[in-house]
């Protein structure tokens, strides 16, 4: 193949017939970093576990000084399958890391950019930029630490957890939903449903810190049963020891543990230690009680308080043998109470993925009576930050707007709260609804003077209004 010519004159100008701008994704002809439709497609080779080699063409942009003699590639990093993982990390969208690069930005020089990635992925030379730690705040008042990879970081992952999760899968629990295809946290939440009509007793788990204080030695020693490739292993090594700074520039390494909670591998490498700490042994160490885990998030099903007081004492000891501990303040065994279940027990409520399980009034449908059943629908705490969320708006002060432009805002964010928090109990949500319409009602009144400060008038007519378009707002 014949070097190509730059698009660009002696002076940096576009030449006439050639197109200056953002490459798109629909560039990416046939799955491969294309740069016209002279180019002859650079790879064609499938995925496979064990190191093979490919010959390639250096890349035609990449012409500075080179020749175009062939270059050895000793890693299977296709050129596809960096192209599929940035299209994942695109859907997934994320914020810049630590070199303010956007995925716009990336995406102003897209192949090119990816074909560096691809280049230094498949040639054994890439290595991760410094990880960005920024704090969000906790339910709890205090604050958790993210850790945000570049971009490119961010694809780069994506291509080894795209290379590794098949196999992963495949050893798995079932009774494990967090971060895996084809499972959700609604899937989760049904499984507790049912497994709380059976069982009486709950253990609600919260390890201390997991995403800050898993072993890099013991998750290595379970990434080397299912993985032989050693450059799969030295890029693994390279993100779990990639260096943390934060905005103000103060960096610091990890010291044999942790792995960013935001980090596109992250959730795999953690379901794998879990499978090892957690699932595995308890599957074997009590084979009859079943457990619902969401990440770290877990959930142990047990017959009697005594069992439970047992199988937590056992929980915490496994937890120290794997280098982790439970919190103390938010780990606690519960009484799912309900009609016919007997037991003096004062802790009756637990929160799990948004959700509070907890004692409820039921209808029997059948018998068309009610009950005292135990059920879950959006927790407190949910609901107050929804609440929080609605009124830090002020939308009651957006004189400048219409009623229109206020659904347009809102619509998406109540599609979401009912997509999720609706799907068991969705009458429980009603005092979000109550205070949003108050809030409506505020608006009108600023906005329309001919209502005097009438509430009474105003939420007239936003009844008459209700009544003449019923579709305008999602709830």
């Amino acid at each position: 193949m014949e070097q190509r010519n730059s698009y660009k004159d002696d002076k940096g100008k576009a030449q006439p017939g050639e197109v200056s701008g953002r490459p798109k994704t629909d560039d990416l002809y046939e799955g491969r970093l294309s740069r016209s439709s002279e180019e002859a497609p650079v790879m064609g080779v499938e995925r496979r576990a064990e190191v093979i080699q490919l010959k390639l063409p250096l890349s035609p942009l990449d012409n500075r000084g080179r020749n175009m003699t062939m270059e050895t590639k000793s890693i299977p990093v296709t050129q596809e399958m960096v192209i599929a993982a940035y299209k994942r990390v695109k859907k997934n969208k994320g914020a810049a890391g630590i070199d303010n690069e956007t995925l716009e930005m990336f995406e102003a020089k897209l192949t090119d950019n990816l074909y560096v990635i691809w280049n230094r992925l498949s040639s054994g030379s890439y290595r991760p930029t410094s990880v960005l730690e920024v704090e969000i705040p906790k339910d709890d008042g205090r604050k958790r630490k993210l850790g945000i990879p570049i971009v490119r970081d961010r694809i780069a992952q994506q291509v080894i957890k795209d290379y590794l999760e098949a196999r992963f899968e495949a050893i798995f629990s079932e009774n494990s939903y967090g971060y895996r295809p084809m499972k959700s946290t609604h899937q989760a939440i049904a499984q507790v449903r049912r497994n709380v009509r059976e069982y009486q007793w709950v253990i609600d788990m919260d390890i201390s810190n997991f995403f800050d204080k898993m072993s890099h030695e013991l998750l290595m020693k379970a990434v080397e049963r299912h993985v032989e490739e050693k450059w799969v292993k030295m890029y693994l090594t390279r993100w779990l020891e990639a260096p943390i700074e934060d905005r103000k520039g103060n960096k610091r390494v990890r010291t044999g543990e942790g792995t960013p909670q935001g980090g596109v591998i992250s959730p795999l490498l953690a379901n794998l230690f879990l499978h090892y700490a957690f699932d595995k042994w308890l599957g074997k160490t009590y084979p009859k009680l079943p457990f619902v885990r969401y990440a770290d998030d877990i959930i142990v099903h047990c017959n009697t308080q005594q069992e439970a007081e047992e199988v937590l004492e056992a929980i915490k000891m496994r937890m120290a043998e794997c280098r982790l501990e439970l919190n103390a303040k938010k780990t606690k065994i519960v009484f799912c109470k309900r009609t016919r279940r007997k037991a003096n027990f004062k802790t009756v409520q637990f929160d799990f993925l948004g959700f509070s399980f907890q004692p409820r009034p039921t209808l029997n449908k059948q018998e068309g009576k009610m009950f005292l059943g135990y059920d879950c629908a959006i927790s407190g705490k949910k609901e107050k930050k929804i609440i929080d969320e609605i009124r830090k708006s002020n939308f009651h002060r957006w004189t400048n707007s219409d009623i229109y432009q206020i659904a347009e805002f809102f619509n998406p964010k109540f599609r979401g709260w009912i997509d999720y928090y609706g799907k068991y109990r969705k009458y429980e949500m009603q005092w979000i609804f109550d205070i949003f319409h108050r809030r409506l009602n505020k608006w009108v009144v600023n906005r329309y003077k001919r209502f005097k400060g009438s509430y009474k008038q105003a939420a007239h007519w936003i009844r008459v209004f209700a009544i003449r378009q019923p579709d305008l707002f999602v709830h």
